[in-house]
């Protein structure tokens, strides 16, 4: 069973990363209840502590010392219909709410020198099914996490260029339940149950550049790297027992294992153009390239043996529009929208992934008191369709499935961020 286990772990190590996937793909950019408002707007404006997720470059326009911290809860749904010899059944994922944690913190030591630290997730996903639906052997119940720590340094070079630099030191976590056809050698058939889990570490780093113009115009760009993630994993099954007909099922032995799998993680390039005609107003349009066409494959080893699992993606779009407004000094109110491309090849589409490009709209507001601020939002994701009718993905075939698509999939995430400057 040692080859049929690589092929049920690659869809998991795949993914390796947070909560739930929000981003095309499965990049996350839930960073702030700011930037969520902005959809991702903070690229050119950077001009609060969480941009040291959007662009670090942005904290020299920060006196003293920053802080901030928030979470993002969010619920999916949606479901898949599958097409079988026996007809079309529709299948919605199970009810769940994801959180999403954020915590960033800045400090000013000079007129030159900021110091930073960010910690946010750039990677992640959840997804859960009921144990005997059509899909299961490719999975039934999936959680991936990635965090980032970020130590970063800006610097100031004059009152209109600052530049940044940090590293992204970033911890896996994954697990993922799926089911393995099995034969009895008194050829009782059952599904046996497979849980996977595993971690491990990445290290890449981040650039940004901020340019202040003038009083009304910023231009932002930042950059976050690949990263390779080095995974350790554990197997276990729900069953063990000698008599099991392996060789007549072609099935080697149902035996708790290890496995251990490189992941490489997609680049991204962001440009974020911000405008302020006014004191109370600003508005701000970007776009963020992510280069998903290098997860072309995932090589796995689980001992002596080893798969390769084919993606073939293309790089991803992300664009962006936002405007916030500031009736009164205490209170802000925002709005963005963004479109994102599709990236995933269909050749190979799985059940993990159930996104085929998407867009977003969102909403919030801020209030500040003294040295106080608290920042709200609320984001509708819309998600098209992934169709399976020409994917080789693992396990999916196996389950009888002819074709099918996703249906419905979208995600509401409120948001909040508190802040305090010293």
């Amino acid at each position: 069973m040692k080859s049929l286990r690589v092929a049920c772990f690659l869809p998991v190590l795949v993914l390796c990363c947070t909560s739930v996937a929000l981003g095309e793909g499965f990049a996350l950019n839930e960073w702030s209840a700011r930037g969520v408002a902005l959809a991702n707007g903070l690229v050119g404006r950077a001009d609060d502590v969480s941009a040291l997720a959007y662009n670090a470059a942005g904290i020299t326009q920060l006196p003293g010392t920053h802080f901030m911290g928030g979470l993002a809860f969010v619920s999916p749904s949606g479901s898949v219909e599958t097409e079988t010899a026996g007809g079309t059944r529709s299948t919605s994922a199970k009810p769940a709410t994801w959180m999403t944690p954020h915590a960033f913190f800045s400090h000013q030591l000079n007129d030159t020198v900021w110091l930073g630290l960010g910690i946010f997730s750039r990677f992640g996903l959840g997804n859960r099914y009921s144990g005997d639906w059509p899909g299961r052997y490719n999975m039934y119940d999936v959680g991936v996490q990635t965090i980032s720590f970020v130590p970063t340094l800006a610097l100031k070079l004059n009152d209109m260029f600052s530049v940044s630099a940090g590293l992204d030191i970033m911890s896996g976590h994954m697990y993922l339940g799926s089911k393995i056809p099995t034969v009895t050698t008194s050829m009782q058939r059952f599904d046996n149950d497979m849980q996977l889990e595993g971690s491990g570490w990445g290290l890449g780093a981040h650039l940004g550049l901020h340019m202040r113009l003038n009083e009304q115009w910023s231009v932002g760009l930042s950059y976050k790297s690949q990263v390779t993630l080095h995974l350790n994993g554990d197997v276990e099954f729900g069953w063990h027992g000698e008599n099991l007909a392996r060789r007549m099922q072609h099935l080697p032995e149902a035996r708790d294992c290890s496995a251990e799998a490189t992941l490489q993680l997609p680049d991204s390039l962001a440009l974020g153009i911000a405008f302020k005609p006014l004191d109370n107003l600003s508005l701000e349009v970007g776009a963020t390239w992510t280069r998903w066409s290098t997860y072309n494959a995932l090589n796995i080893y689980m001992e002596e043996y080893g798969a390769i699992n084919n993606k073939e993606w293309r790089d991803g779009w992300n664009f962006n529009a936002s405007v916030e407004y500031k009736p009164l000094d205490w209170w802000a109110l925002r709005a963005g929208f963004f479109y994102e491309t599709p990236v995933i090849d269909e050749d190979y589409a799985d059940f993990i992934v159930p996104t085929n490009g998407r867009k977003t709209l969102s909403l919030g507001m801020g209030f500040q008191w003294q040295n106080w601020a608290l920042d709200l939002a609320y984001a509708h994701v819309w998600v098209n369709s992934t169709d399976y009718g020409s994917t080789t993905a693992s396990g999916i075939r196996r389950g009888g499935i002819l074709g099918g698509h996703s249906k419905d999939v979208a995600a509401n995430v409120f948001m909040f961020s508190l802040s305090y400057a010293f």
